[in-house]
């Protein structure tokens, strides 16, 4: 359905229209970090407003002579905030708005943007065309859309969405933002679903691939629901907020990166629709897949692994479920010409010991440096993942790349390749010590470890500070398996905060994530 597609223009656009002859207040910066939101506040006394009026608008267009802001609108009894004759911009807006404070602006009721209409027929199960979801998807990606429009447009598209739909999501969310383009035929890259505590694959992968010579500049992600990102735990070890120019100096000198995504700006619309999905646990099969090849597509990817875990706590439960998912990512690849191999993998517990940023770097360099102490399952299953990268090379003979890998990993050449990209990305700003309080939360009977609630764990590291806290997290000592006698410690909490240590020592101990069986019925081991 077509449902109109001109828009208002953007919010950082040149006006040609009059100046409104409204009376100007001026701007002032309220230290306020509203997240993505613009928020404007106002002083009930305002002199230039009549806030009565504004109460049945909940978004406002600011505008000087060249620039316009859609901002959501408050009002404050409080002259020590904001006085009669100012407008306050909480720092999100202040930022993107670009005007000083003390200069002036007009204050208007918004008009909704066109968009909404298609949003409005989606909700009456409608189909929507390529331009509607261009329109919707330009808007959200320039913040014109206030939280319920966003979950109004998620909520509806996760009721149905069609093939179509879901190609011109893909394609509007990466030509929102930054589109990268490089002079390489094979670019490779690899996405984990993510779910699983510890997995910090790709921080080996990219060096192992990279000293091979392919190309592989990845972007990550930050933590949202998780207690690490891999740019959390990357940011442990070297810079990650680099700019594009950046970027491209680093890639062209040690054939990869391992960056934070948000920072080059690619598919910036997926990351607004993404905070208003999480607290809604909105994660359809089509909006996650139009998520992430949106950052692979605008990141100029040729070829693409994706790491799918299954586990009866990982994000995917079942083996239908993920084989259904398979092919969703092979149908939008196939569109837009990259190929992509999805790869099952084990989900059913932590992989590697370490669960929040300074522990999962401690294990990645574990690994790196062939150190005996190393966790075998992050070493095996990088090794596993890069093989399947490295066989995207035209040069290496085929079934060949698992051997490789090794090589690399064994002969030093992917270490030496990471701390090139550690110098070549700059050394890191951030706390990297380990929280120094530390609780070890014990098994309650002899037995079998039989599984692991790996949202559980993720919780529990979260509680404890962990990505804030780069140092707090969750060490872990006992996988699917392992025997444990009464008393012996399952894992260690790491904290610099009291009473989030508190916190998360009482909920580990009311509910720790492990069962474990009666030594005579033992479970099955890992998954390969």
């Amino acid at each position: 359905m077509q449902t109109g597609g001109s828009k208002k223009s953007q919010d950082l656009t040149p006006m040609n229209a009059v100046t409104p002859t409204r009376p100007k207040l001026k701007i002032r910066r309220v230290d306020l970090d509203t997240g993505r939101e613009n928020v404007a506040v106002i002083s009930r006394r305002s002199r230039a407003l009549r806030p009565e009026v504004f109460r049945a608008f909940s978004r406002v267009e600011l505008r000087t002579d060249s620039k316009e802001l859609l901002a959501t609108l408050l009002l404050t009894d409080d002259d020590l905030l904001v006085g009669p004759d100012e407008l306050g911009l909480a720092d999100p807006a202040f930022r993107r708005f670009g005007e000083p404070a003390g200069s002036y602006v007009t204050v208007n009721p918004a008009q909704q943007p066109n968009s909404l209409d298609a949003v409005r027929a989606k909700i009456q199960g409608h189909s929507l065309s390529d331009a509607d979801i261009h329109a919707i998807i330009d808007d959200v990606a320039h913040y014109r859309y206030s939280d319920m429009e966003i979950a109004a447009f998620l909520i509806s598209s996760a009721s149905f969405m069609t093939s179509s739909e879901l190609l011109a999501l893909a394609q509007a969310m990466a030509q929102a933002g930054t589109q990268i383009k490089w002079d390489k035929p094979v670019i490779v890259d690899k996405h984990c679903i993510g779910g699983i505590p510890g997995n910090r694959t790709s921080m080996i992968v990219v060096p192992i691939v990279a000293a091979h010579g392919l190309t592989i500049p990845k972007t990550s992600s930050r933590a949202i629901t998780s207690p690490a990102g891999t740019a959390d735990t990357m940011e442990v070890l070297a810079r990650v907020d680099l700019k594009v120019d950046e970027m491209k100096e680093v890639v062209a000198a040690c054939h990869g990166c391992l960056i934070w995504g948000g920072h080059v700006n690619l598919s910036p619309a997926d990351d607004v629709l993404i905070s208003v999905e999480r607290p809604l646990s909105i994660d359809t099969r089509e909006q996650m897949v139009a998520s992430i090849m949106s950052k692979k597509i605008a990141a100029g990817s040729t070829h693409l692994l994706i790491d799918l875990p299954v586990g009866p706590a990982a994000k995917v439960t079942t083996t239908m479920e993920a084989l259904r998912l398979k092919k969703l990512f092979e149908f939008v690849g196939d569109h837009f010409g990259i190929s992509i191999e999805v790869v099952m993998t084990d989900g059913r517990q932590p992989i590697g010991n370490g669960i929040g940023p300074v522990l999962e770097a401690h294990d990645v360099m574990a690994v790196l440096s062939n150190d005996g102490d190393a966790p075998r399952d992050l070493r095996e299953k990088s090794l596993r993942l890069a093989a399947h990268l490295l066989e995207y090379d035209p040069e290496l003979r085929g079934g060949t790349g698992y051997a490789r890998a090794r090589e690399l990993l064994d002969n030093g050449a992917a270490l030496r390749q990471m701390e090139k990209l550690i110098d070549a990305q700059g050394p890191s700003t951030c706390r990297t010590d380990l929280g120094d309080l530390t609780t070890d939360i014990a098994a309650s009977a002899d037995g079998i470890v039989s599984s692991i609630n790996c949202l559980r764990l993720n919780r529990l590291a979260r509680i404890a500070g962990a990505p804030i806290d780069k140092g707090a997290g969750i060490k872990v000592f006992k996988k699917i398996g392992d025997r444990v006698e009464r008393g012996e410690p399952l894992y260690r909490i790491h904290s610099f905060d009291h009473a989030e240590h508190d916190l998360a020592v009482g909920a580990a101990r009311s509910e720790n994530g492990y069962v474990i069986q009666d030594a005579m019925s033992e479970p099955d081991g890992p998954q390969a």
